[in-house]
């Protein structure tokens, strides 16, 4: 897109053209009401509109079309010594050949060229100030389109590297679930159909939820006891789930998904449990805050811990609503406080 067709300055130079083709013979005295006829009057304005006319279109013609070699964030100095001469070296020469053509017309050629030469500087400082506004016009534009084009590529960078995030998601899921199903098979074949055919649900949530920033929390809680099916399929009542969190709440909030399991998953990890030492996942709700807690029996784990699947989470709720997670972690409990949105 040129430049012309970015300005809509139609209005400007209905008025301001007019104008200056009338005030600055007013000024200068140029145009003698005593000795000239009503249409000779008409006529010499209507001549200095013409005038006022070319030179305003000829240097926004050349405005134009120097934006487009010489910039004023690279080149200042040179842009302005090249604005500056081209202006001059039209509106001069035009101005006192076109003024001098009206006393040819309207003053039977006897030329006043002080009156040529005042009325040139004028136009001149006119010319200047015009520019100027131009500029400034452009100026702000730029700066305006480029604050859009920062802000469209942070947010095109905020999405890449939470699809990035997002996409970690299948292969920790599908690796850790097959580790299950490979444990059932082997040890307690009867469970491992059962397992197969949850797991089939559970994946059709995160296949259907990954690319969605927000979902009810009434779907991620639903999620999570899915999910929690599974878990209880391998271990029995060796893991337990306990929810404290108001049915009326479930749909005036909005969480990111899969955010739970991961939690949960990450208690899995980290803690040794049995049927006579459950492990017990809570849930609450306080202030906006979902809170996820259990109790500590730290797991002797081969290697430490890689922290990717809180560090994940805690990435993509950065990105999706601004917002930390709040990790507590003592030698008793390990709370984990997720904020999230009220809808309204």
């Amino acid at each position: 897109m040129t430049a012309a067709n970015e300005v809509n300055d139609i209005g400007f130079r209905l008025i301001l053209i007019p104008f200056f083709g009338i005030a600055i013979p007013l000024v200068t005295r140029m145009v003698d009401h005593e000795t000239l006829s009503n249409w000779q009057i008409k006529l010499s304005y209507a001549y200095t509109i013409g005038l006022s006319f070319l030179i305003w279109e000829g240097n926004r013609y050349l405005l134009f079309t120097l934006r487009s070699y010489f910039n004023w964030f690279n080149h200042p100095i040179r842009k302005l010594a090249v604005l500056i001469f081209s202006v001059s070296f039209y509106t001069i020469p035009v101005s006192v050949l076109l003024l001098v053509g009206w006393y040819h017309i309207f003053n039977e050629g006897v030329v006043n060229w002080n009156v040529v030469t005042e009325a040139t500087l004028i136009i001149m400082v006119c010319v200047v100030f015009i520019v100027h506004v131009y500029e400034t016009f452009f100026l702000v534009k730029e700066s305006e389109n480029e604050m859009v084009k920062n802000a469209q590529l942070a947010r095109a960078k905020v999405e890449a590297e939470l699809e990035a995030l997002k996409n970690q998601i299948d292969p920790h899921f599908i690796f850790n679930s097959l580790n299950t199903l490979s444990h059932l098979i082997e040890e307690r074949p009867q469970k491992a159909r059962q397992f197969n055919d949850n797991l089939a649900d559970v994946y059709r949530y995160i296949l259907q939820n990954k690319r969605r920033e927000l979902v009810l929390l009434r779907e991620e809680m639903e999620f999570l006891y899915d999910y929690f099916s599974l878990l209880v399929i391998r271990f029995d009542t060796a893991v337990q789930l306990q929810s404290n969190v108001d049915e009326q709440y479930l749909d005036q909030y909005l969480i990111p998904p899969i955010s739970l399991q991961v939690l949960v998953e990450n208690a899995i990890k980290h803690n040794e449990f049995s049927a006579g030492s459950p492990l017990v996942v809570q849930l609450t709700l306080h202030n906006d805050l979902l809170v996820i807690s259990n109790l500590v029996r730290r797991k002797e784990l081969r290697k430490p811990s890689s922290r990717i699947g809180l560090n994940n989470l805690d990435e993509r709720y950065k990105l999706t609503t601004g917002k930390d997670i709040q990790v507590e972690a003592t030698d008793r409990d390990f709370t984990v406080s997720l904020p999230i949105l009220k809808i309204g």
